[in-house]
């Protein structure tokens, strides 16, 4: 993605990618639905990275077709509007949640909350998705 992050919507971009914690992620069922999921994500410089589990429907999808969208929240008037379209692969190459100091760092608190460790998070969610984008829109 060629995305210009120095105009006044790229600094938004930026500033959410560095600080949302959840982003929601849309892939596509084998009947051609969309099926869209809220996802833990880590920015990083041109992709995204998210965990998890092998059995989900996320990877399952992935596999059957690529292409997929990000969008975070707007705000409640409809404003604040940033999508992502993309590419996404099964990363085999990414290190495991519990070697990945950047997602500790974001999501160590929220691993608590949900009363797992870094090590029993990078058990469970040991599959990486990584979404290269080739478009963002927004307003």
């Amino acid at each position: 993605m060629d995305f210009d992050f120095s105009s006044e919507f790229g600094q938004n971009v930026l500033k959410r990618l560095n600080s949302e914690l959840c982003i929601w992620l849309t892939t596509v069922g084998p009947d051609g639905t969309p099926q869209p999921n809220p996802v833990w994500f880590l920015w990083e410089a041109d992709s995204f990275l998210i965990y998890t589990q092998p059995d989900s429907v996320k990877v399952r999808n992935v596999r059957h077709n690529p292409k997929v969208a990000l969008h975070f929240n707007s705000t409640f008037d409809g404003d604040n509007v940033v999508i992502f379209t993309g590419e996404a692969i099964i990363d085999k190459n990414a290190p495991l949640a519990q070697n990945n100091p950047a997602y500790l760092e974001k999501y160590g608190e929220g691993i608590a909350d949900i009363e797992m460790t870094p090590e029993s998070m990078g058990n469970s969610y040991h599959v990486a998705v990584r979404v290269k984008p080739h478009k963002v829109r927004g307003f």
